[in-house]
């Protein structure tokens, strides 16, 4: 009995994962996890594996709000902005990429998986990038306006 319990939460989590990954703002979360574990492997496959630390941590930032966001937990905890914080963690993964990136690319001569990793890492700096842009797109629209009181007589 507690087993077929169990197993319909798990298709209502699969459910939510589906039609999450569906939505815009799910596919950016995706492959910033996809792209961040393809720069892990690059990163650990090379001489120099003090890179990785980049890919890791934006990894596992996007993997928690992309859980967030899928459990619609940014809805029942108001405490924090999750907007906010959402757009300040792409903007400094998208910084933190690029310039790692080019480190490892202009730097690692004769080391074939730092470069990939760092061409890699330019496009994830990219897609970092593109996510902070929505990000703030989608600040700037919900955002109200108010019209300030003025005062006819000068």
């Amino acid at each position: 009995m507690a087993d077929t319990s169990a197993s319909s939460s798990d298709a209502s989590c699969l459910e939510k994962l589906k039609s999450y990954v569906r939505t815009q703002k799910g596919c950016i979360l995706a492959a910033e996890i996809l792209i961040s574990f393809i720069i892990i492997i690059c990163y650990a496959a090379s001489r120099y594996g003090g890179y990785s630390a980049v890919a890791i941590c934006e990894m596992v930032f996007a993997m928690v709000f992309f859980g967030i966001f899928m459990m619609d937990l940014d809805k029942q905890f108001q405490l924090v902005n999750w907007m906010w914080s959402d757009l300040f963690r792409a903007g400094i993964g998208a910084l933190l990429y690029i310039i790692t990136s080019l480190v490892c690319v202009i730097g690692g001569a004769g080391d074939g998986a730092r470069i990939a990793g760092g061409v890699f890492g330019l496009i994830a700096g990219l897609l970092f990038a593109y996510d902070t842009y929505t990000i703030f797109l989608q600040i700037k629209s919900t955002r109200q306006h108010t019209a300030a009181a003025t005062d006819d007589r000068v």
